[in-house]
């Protein structure tokens, strides 16, 4: 409000605030507002005198009204100062140091003890948003407690703080992409309904602050390849644009999403940080975002380094300022000074980009008093205490997909076993737990040490390596493998061989896989097993972030589970699983393709060829897939009448019943297709799930409210969603390929 702006600037000048308002002919509105705002001030005397040195810092005043003021107060080098990561302090305004660069994928991340859960597509594994969203609130809990103390000990470094940049929403289109395991997978809903649980969850749900703040990154049309990402320009068609890329980012701007990190790359010839298109007319203008955008680390280098978009480093400073983006990760934005005085932009500018991060700073209550944020006094016992283990294991076990189960021969009764051999690279290996942007858990628990802790002390467990990852340097276990009763391999890869860019150590390609087969040598240690135990129960664990083509080893196993990067209690749940404390429910959240021939070019960004919705071959495991120790059967679909004219909404109802031996849950997936589809219409679309939880013998009913949108498609000449009149069929599975009832649907 323009009145309490002029009072709490006192040292403007009133006697001239005056002669401006009598000369422009509001002296009588002006004198209004002079009373109103000494009325107003007057009121929150004894605060703003004798508790604050300055308005902005009371809060009683609403945030506006602080950010005006601050506003007012700052010179043009200290707002450019704001705008970086790495924020300094302001000493004369009392405005401490900030570093905006936090972590918390799957648990606050780089800042020492922290509960590590699964993944984030171990996350999506679940398919339980429900569960998300109070894994999220874990993390937000955790990111308090430490953030508080470290406050107290003077400590304002990077990985301190309450801005965390995460979820990552972009599509896992393309299984060779390193950083796809921080996703969640191939499909926009899933994406969109796990991505929103995540946002709700860390951010709180105080009307007034945020338990800390979200990030949906990298926006937008970002899925490697890694080496070229710095000056890759992405060009998908546009239907593949609006219908794969984006609906994530608007879901969760939707949602309240209070950041949006932009991507390194170029999309459709203009670097997604410097893109009015991409951060003003979609973002801001079509969406309504009303928060911050924070460049990718070092993102405006690229706009003139190597896109080489602009020539020099304050032109690309111009250029990302200009698109909207508030935060630079970086520190090209200390130009925005010499830009104003250049006359590239004026200081207004600088003033709208930087007052949305001023707003994210109040909302998570770092200028205010400890005593009225509701979060302050989160106690340091959260930090991977026992509730939050428990929920660790809780999510670890539901995001275990059981592949293959020969004969039923998992689980495994401990009761009868005598002797079991693990074997493998990953049985013992901590960093197949943790994935990448990871926290620390003083109590990690590999595989071998899970399935330790739950065969019992009756049960001899024996270890051996077995081999390396990648070559043949040991070939052990072979011999032992004859004496016991069950063997154990563990293989696959971990955050070594895939992630981001310069982070996978051992990946000669930018953390990238040029093949998504197993490595041949573990392939051909699973085969020396086989026939070295015979007939014997071989079970195998498979660890990684991504879709992994499993070769001969999908018919050697009796059993595989898929155990993604389980977190700290990962070894626990896999434990669990084999030996059937649980049942396991997990599904796929990407397909698992036969061999890297099945796929396009990793730089084509078109959707033809990729994922369940296109990929029109036969597929290793589909999309949704994951087996259970009981028996589920659905036995009845029905869908209410739908009303074309008052109704955008069509109920569905599905019945389902245990019938088999165990208790258990499983994950109904809706799909949606269209029964005369077009050349380029999706084979399907995943439109709906639910976790139901059945006793063995029990039966259960899931309601689904599935909105007619989900059934529109993006129309490139009236750039708009269409839903077509026509016939649709309503599937229910297991999986995208696993329907076990189907009904059809009129829309009009």
């Amino acid at each position: 409000m323009a009145n309490v702006t002029i009072i709490i600037n006192r040292n403007q000048s009133l006697t001239k605030m005056n002669r401006y308002f009598k000369t422009t002919g509001y002296f009588l509105l002006f004198s209004v507002s002079l009373l109103m705002s000494v009325f107003f001030l007057s009121c929150n005397s004894n605060q703003t005198t004798e508790e604050y040195d300055f308005p902005f810092q009371n809060p009683s005043f609403s945030t506006e009204q602080r950010i005006d003021d601050l506003l007012g107060r700052l010179t043009l080098k200290e707002k450019a100062s704001l705008m970086l990561y790495n924020s300094p302090a302001i000493p004369r305004l009392g405005i401490p140091a900030y570093n905006w660069w936090n972590e918390c994928l799957h648990g606050v991340a780089r800042s020492g003890e922290a509960t590590v859960f699964p993944q984030a597509i171990g996350l999506a594994a679940t398919f339980d948003d429900d569960l998300i969203f109070r894994v999220a609130g874990a993390i937000s809990d955790e990111a308090r407690a430490k953030h508080h103390l470290a406050v107290k000990k003077g400590n304002r470094s990077q990985y301190s703080g309450l801005s965390f940049w995460t979820p990552n929403i972009n599509i896992f289109r393309d299984p060779r992409w390193g950083r796809g395991q921080e996703t969640y997978g191939e499909d926009p809903y899933l994406t969109s309904r796990i991505g929103v649980a995540f946002v709700k969850g860390l951010q709180g749900n105080d009307p007034k602050y945020l338990k800390a703040s979200a990030c949906a990154k990298h926006f937008v049309v970002h899925s490697g390849p890694e080496k070229i990402r710095h000056r890759f320009d992405a060009l998908p068609p546009e239907r593949d644009f609006r219908e794969t890329y984006l609906p994530a980012f608007e879901a969760l701007v939707k949602t309240g999403v209070e950041s949006v990190m932009c991507a390194y790359n170029r999309t459709y010839g203009k670097p997604c940080c410097g893109s009015r298109y991409l951060l003003d007319t979609i973002l801001r203008k079509e969406w309504g975002f009303k928060g911050h955008v924070v460049s990718d680390c070092w993102a405006l280098d690229d706009i003139w380094a190597r896109h080489k978009t602009v020539a020099t480093r304050v032109e690309a400073a111009t250029m990302a300022a200009e698109a909207g983006v508030n935060l630079n990760c970086g520190y090209l934005y200390k130009y925005l000074p010499e830009a104003v005085d250049s006359g590239y932009i004026n200081e207004n500018l600088v003033d709208k980009d930087l007052r949305p991060l001023l707003k994210t700073r109040f909302r998570l209550g770092l200028f205010d008093p400890d005593a009225l944020c509701p979060y302050s006094e989160i106690p340091a016992s959260v930090v991977d205490g026992e509730s939050h283990r428990a929920l660790a294991l809780e999510t670890a076990r539901k995001s275990i997909v059981l592949l293959k189960n020969k004969n039923n021969i998992l689980p495994v009764d401990p009761d009868t076993l005598k002797k079991m051999l693990v074997v493998g690279p990953t049985a013992a290996d901590i960093t197949c737990l943790l994935g990448n942007y990871n926290g620390h858990s003083k109590k990690m628990v590999t595989i071998l040490e899970g399935i330790i802790n739950k065969a019992g002390l009756g049960t001899t467990v024996d270890y051996s390596q077995g081999l390396m990852f990648h070559n043949d340097t040991l070939m052990r276990g072979l011999w032992e493998a004859g004496m016991a009763d069950v063997v154990v391999v563990c293989i696959g890869i971990n955050s070594l061989y895939e992630g981001e860019e310069g982070d996978a150590m051992l990946n000669p390609n930018g953390g990238d896989r040029s093949k998504i087969e197993l490595p041949e040598n573990q392939i051909n240690y699973v085969k020396k097993m086989r026939r070295r135990i015979k007939q014997k129960p071989l079970i195998v664990v498979v660890t990684g972030g991504s879709a992994i083509a499993l070769g001969d080893v999908a018919e050697l196993a009796d059993a595989i589970l898929f155990a993604w990067y389980p977190g700290e209690e990962g070894g626990n749940a896999v434990a669990d699983v084999i030996f059937g404390n649980v049942s396991p429910s997990g599904k796929l959240p990407v397909t698992f393709y036969r061999s890297t021939d099945d796929l396009p070019p990793f730089g084509d960004y078109n959707m033809e060829g990729r994922t369940y919705k296109y990929f029109r071959e036969k597929t290793l495991y589909p999309f949704g897939y994951g087996l259970s120790y009981s028996d589920f059967k659905t036995e009845k679909l029905s869908v209410q009448k739908y009303d074309y004219v008052n109704n955008d909404t069509i109920n569905i109802t599905v019945e389902l019943e245990n019938q088999g031996t165990m208790d258990g849950e499983e994950v109904v997936e809706i799909f949606v297709r269209n029964k005369y589809p077009e050349k380029d219409d999706p084979i399907k679309v995943l439109a709906g799930f639910e976790r139901l939880f059945l006793k063995k013998g029990q039966q259960g009913k899931v309601n689904f409210k599935i909105p007619v949108k989900r059934f529109a498609r993006w129309d490139s000449q009236k750039h708009d969603y269409i839903t077509k009149p026509g016939e649709y069929i309503i599937e229910v599975g297991k999986s995208s390929a696993d329907i076990m009832e189907t009904t059809g649907i009129a829309v009009k």
